[in-house]
């Protein structure tokens, strides 16, 4: 294990609590427990001060980051430097008033190379080029958003290629946010937070710009996270992406006209390299203007579901099923309450037996058991809007049970996110926009499955 570069430091993650003079750390994602020594307690302490560290520190500092227990920062602010090993990317097909926005807001920062990929009005995209000082690459066949950041990719040869889409426009030093990261060795990509575009004129103070704002599907929230399958983040897009030219081998695959920006990110990871998501740097977005518009883009997102499972298998299930709070579930779901509690209460008395002779409470393992069957059954009730309707709909016809557990499966989660994202949408509307949003993107995965004949991302996961 390579330890984390010198001058890093350290946050910890929110999740992350502290016993016994904080030689026990809890928390992380996925959760598990770390014992530390008063040395590497010590060590820790100069990690999240910002202080130099030994040898072992670093290491300590990776195994921490690697637990999703913590994540990297400048150790001071002076690190924060432009890095001039970047070059940006901005494939585009028309969208001439938008590709100006993106170039005026890049300015003379770095270089930037614009790959047309074969635009109904060249000339016009060549004239915005032309104006802000940008190469110009042409494409005469459409080959989509991969291709055209491909046809990018061959002629830079900087160490570092940012790709940004054209209907984004990015705020001054944003890549300083991010460039100071590939002093890791091991760092192969990091994404900045993609958020609707507050300056859009066309969506100012309306219900779709509120929900949009809230739930943008470009959006993975406000939480630095390492990227992976099991992590909170588990993919983030290439709208802005920020990545280490050696790490591309093979670049983004031109097969894959949606989700080409996942599969990268994934054989990123597959080859070895890590990913982060780093939500200090901001990039916005103009989201589309009609509600119409927005259930389209999650159908097709959802169509990517299906092409995506034949190459990484296992990695597209709609929810993860574990054995003790699936069964607390199952036995909520099936009216049987007291079986679900004596299930919560079994399985909290395992944890607390397993931790507490570290000093964790027993009451927190009774809520992380109890949080647990409640993360299930939102999971399950998504999984089950997406992808279940007809049979949620056929359930509720038969009996008053059915119809009941139908309205919790499909309201819950909607809910939920009404109340730890306060959209500012009240809660009708947004149940009603989150679960038309959910049933588009799940037809699109429906779609994707059959015309691939890749049914793993209907299947749930353990």
């Amino acid at each position: 294990m390579t330890g984390l570069p010198d001058g890093f430091g350290l946050v910890l993650d929110r999740s992350v609590r502290t016993f016994r003079d904080g030689t026990v750390l809890v928390g992380g994602h996925p959760g598990r427990l770390i014992t530390l020594s008063p040395d590497g307690v010590g060590e820790m302490e100069k990690l999240l001060a910002g202080g130099q560290v030994s040898a072992a520190g670093n290491d300590l500092g990776r195994r921490l980051v690697d637990a999703g227990m913590a994540h990297p920062r400048a150790g001071h602010p002076a690190d924060r430097v432009a890095d001039d090993s970047v070059t940006l990317v901005v494939p585009v097909r028309d969208r001439i008033e938008a590709l100006d926005r993106c170039l005026a807001s890049v300015g003379a920062e770095v270089p930037v190379v614009v790959v047309d990929d074969a635009s109904d009005h060249p000339s016009a995209v060549a004239e915005v080029c032309r104006r802000h000082g940008a190469r110009l690459i042409a494409r005469t066949v459409n080959g989509g958003p991969g291709a055209a950041r491909n046809d990018g990719l061959a002629v830079v040869g900087t160490d570092l290629i940012a790709f940004v889409d054209s209907d984004c426009t990015v705020p001054d030093g944003w890549l300083r946010e991010l460039t100071w990261m590939f002093d890791d060795p091991c760092l192969g990509a990091v994404a900045p937070r993609v958020r609707p575009d507050p300056g859009d004129p066309s969506a100012v103070g309306t219900a779709l710009s509120r929900f949009s704002g809230s739930r943008s599907a470009l959006d993975m929230g406000p939480d630095r996270s390492e990227v992976g399958p099991d992590r909170p983040v588990r993919h983030v897009p290439a709208a802005a992406l920020v990545v280490r030219r050696a790490a591309l081998a093979g670049g983004f695959e031109p097969g894959l006209r949606v989700g080409e920006d996942v599969d990268l990110v994934w054989r990123l990871l597959d080859a070895g390299w890590r990913v982060r998501y780093e939500p200090s740097a901001v990039v916005w977005h103009r989201e589309p203007s009609s509600w119409s518009a927005l259930l389209a883009r999650r159908y097709r997102y959802g169509t990517s579901a299906g092409p995506l499972a034949t190459r990484h298998p296992g990695r597209l299930a709609p929810v993860r099923l574990r054995p003790w709070p699936t069964a607390v579930v199952a036995a909520g779901l099936a009216g049987r309450p007291l079986a679900a509690l004596a299930l919560v209460l079994g399985h909290a008395a395992m944890l607390a037996r397993n931790v507490g002779r570290q000093g964790v409470p027993a009451r927190l393992a009774l809520r992380w058991s109890a949080q647990s069957a409640g993360w299930t059954l939102v999971g399950v009730g998504h999984a089950a809007t997406m992808l279940a309707g007809p049979a949620l709909a056929a359930g509720a016809v038969r009996s008053r049970r059915g119809a009941a557990v139908a309205a919790l499966l499909v309201i819950l989660p909607p809910t939920v996110d009404w109340w730890r994202r306060r959209p500012g949408l009240d809660p009708l509307r947004w149940t009603v926009a989150s679960i038309a949003d959910d049933v588009a993107y799940g037809a699109g995965v429906w779609a994707g499955c059959l015309r691939s004949r890749s049914f793993g991302p209907l299947l749930p996961g353990r």
